[in-house]
C-alpha cells in the first residue's frame, strides 16, 4: 500500500477512523494487504467485488476454487476471506441466547441460525437442544450435505439429546436453492425422527428450513 497516497490506504483510514468508515472494498483491502503487479490493493478488492455482482453473500458463497479464478488472487488470500466471513458467521450467531430466553417460534431460531446458514452452497444439519422451560441449551451441526440433500442421523440426535439433558430439539437445515419449501423427502425423515424421538420420551418442536431470505417451519406449516 506504500504507493498509495495516505487518504487512500484503508489500514490507516481504519485506524483513524474506525472500520465502520471504510467502504466494503476498503475492508476488503485490509484483508488482502497487498496488490500484484498489475494493480493496486484497492483495485484487486474492486475487481473481486465486481466479480460477486458486488454482493457479499455471493462472495461468501464462493469457494477456494472459485475465488481463485479472479485475477490477482491466490489460496492463501482466498482462504484469508473465506476465514473472515466464518468468523463473521460465528459472531453473528454468539448472541447469548443460551439459557436466556424461550425459543417460543421460528422466528427465534431463524435469528439463531440464519447467520450461520444464509450464503452457504452445500445443505448443512443442525438441532437445537431445550430444556423443559423451551430454552436453548445448545446447539450443534451433526451433518452437511451436498446442494440438495442432507440426511439425518436419528441415532446421532437422539444421543446429544441425552447427553445435554434435553427435553426436546429443533432440527434445523438449509437450502440453498433459495425455496424453503419442504421435498418429499424432507417430510419422510421429519415424520421419522418424531416417532423415534418419542419412543425415547423426546419431542420433535418444530423443524425449520431455511434459506437466505426466510424459512418453512413444520410446526407452523407456514412460510415467511
Amino acid at each position: 500500500m506504500k504507493e498509495m497516497g495516505l487518504d487512500e490506504r484503508p489500514v490507516e483510514k481504519m485506524l483513524g477512523k474506525g472500520a465502520g468508515a471504510l467502504s466494503n472494498s476498503e475492508l476488503l483491502a485490509v484483508l488482502l494487504r497487498s496488490g500484484t503487479s498489475g494493480m493496486n490493493v484497492m483495485e484487486l478488492s474492486r475487481t473481486l467485488l465486481g466479480g460477486a455482482d458486488n454482493s457479499l453473500t455471493r462472495l461468501s458463497a464462493m469457494s477456494v476454487e472459485q475465488l481463485t479464478r479472479l485475477p490477482g488472487l491466490g489460496r492463501t488470500k482466498a482462504a484469508v476471506l473465506q476465514a473472515a466471513f466464518e468468523l463473521g458467521r460465528r459472531f453473528q450467531s454468539e448472541r447469548c441466547w443460551e439459557g436466556k430466553e424461550t425459543i417460543d417460534g421460528a422466528d427465534k431460531v431463524f435469528a439463531i441460525m440464519s447467520p450461520l446458514l444464509k450464503g452457504l452452497t452445500h445443505e448443512q444439519l443442525w438441532v437445537l437442544f431445550l430444556n423443559r422451560a423451551n430454552f436453548l441449551i445448545g446447539k450443534e451441526m451433526l451433518s452437511r450435505g451436498g446442494m440438495s440433500a442432507t440426511v439425518i442421523d436419528q441415532k446421532m440426535v437422539i444421543i446429544r439429546a441425552m447427553e445435554k439433558k434435553a427435553s426436546s430439539v429443533i432440527i434445523v437445515h438449509n437450502h440453498p436453492s433459495g425455496n424453503p419449501r419442504p421435498g418429499m423427502e424432507d417430510l419422510k425423515q421429519t415424520q421419522r425422527l418424531r416417532e423415534a424421538l418419542k419412543n425415547v420420551d423426546l419431542t420433535l418442536t418444530d423443524h425449520v428450513i431455511i434459506c437466505d431470505d426466510g424459512y418453512y417451519s413444520f410446526a407452523q406449516d407456514s412460510q415467511r
